[in-house]
């Protein structure tokens, strides 16, 4: 089942099951109200989709989580999952346009496949962590690369507003082991790589990061991006596919 975050006519957010080319309008945010429905319809044609979840308190990323990637960027990491936080601030929906800082280097698209988390998770173990899902998306990671390895940490590079595209709908009955990942800039191939490549799992990424951190319902977790070319410039549209959940494209222009 596929749910989209949206407004039409100039409503505040809503959010919908997607039937084809429109989308059955629920009562509530299904993580919290379940799926009931109004009896609405509208068609996707005339809804503007949003960011299909705002993080409660916070991103959670994994880096370097595909061998060939973790190659391109260091020889040196932890014996266990690398994560890190992108800020709530920095989450954008589809089509929204990515803002590029007055930063030298290069800016960095990296394709992910994004869990949503859907209940309380505290020291989760991970047998039991697919329990805590509520649904999977899209994300963008984007990083000002050359900003990560002048500032010697990632917090600022990674944590702009815009750097954290999410979307275009939370799937929420969907198998996350054999998936493929594409990115294009302008059409053209960048990125490529499949979920069962991954170095972490789902489960171990879960159980690690919420020994760490309290996860809260609607926080989002990226699970890393494969290897490939990753700048992109003003003017440029970055496109990430992932099969069974669809496109997320943005646009990027340089912030004045």
């Amino acid at each position: 089942m596929k749910i989209a975050r949206f407004s039409s006519a100039g409503e505040d957010p809503r959010f919908g099951i997607v039937d084809d080319q429109e989308l059955v309008v629920l009562a509530g945010d299904p993580m919290f109200s379940g799926f009931n429905t109004t009896g609405e319809r509208v068609a996707l044609e005339d809804s503007r989709l949003l960011a299909p979840v705002i993080p409660r308190s916070k991103v959670v990323c994994v880096g370097l989580n595909y061998a060939a990637h973790k190659a391109e960027i260091t020889s040196a990491a932890p014996d266990n999952p690398l994560i890190f936080l992108k800020p709530n601030t920095s989450v954008i929906g589809p089509g929204e346009t990515i803002m590029i800082p007055p930063v030298d280097g290069r800016i960095v698209h990296e394709g992910e496949l994004a869990i949503v988390i859907g209940r309380i998770a505290k020291q989760v173990r991970a047998e039991n962590a697919m329990d805590y899902i509520f649904g999977y998306t899209i994300a963008n990671d984007i990083s000002a690369r050359d900003v990560m390895f002048a500032d010697g940490q990632w917090a600022r590079a990674k944590g702009y507003d815009t750097f954290c595209p999410l979307g275009p709908y939370i799937e929420t009955e969907l198998d996350p082991t054999n998936l493929e990942i594409e990115t294009f800039v302008d059409g053209e191939p960048r990125r490529k790589g499949n979920t069962a490549d991954m170095l972490y799992k789902i489960p171990e990424i879960i159980e690690f990061a919420s020994d760490v951190w309290t996860l809260l319902p609607g926080d989002v977790i990226l699970t890393g991006t494969p290897a490939g070319l990753g700048g992109f410039t003003d003017g440029q549209r970055v496109d990430i596919t992932i099969e069974g959940i669809g496109t997320l494209s943005n646009p990027a222009r340089n912030r004045d």
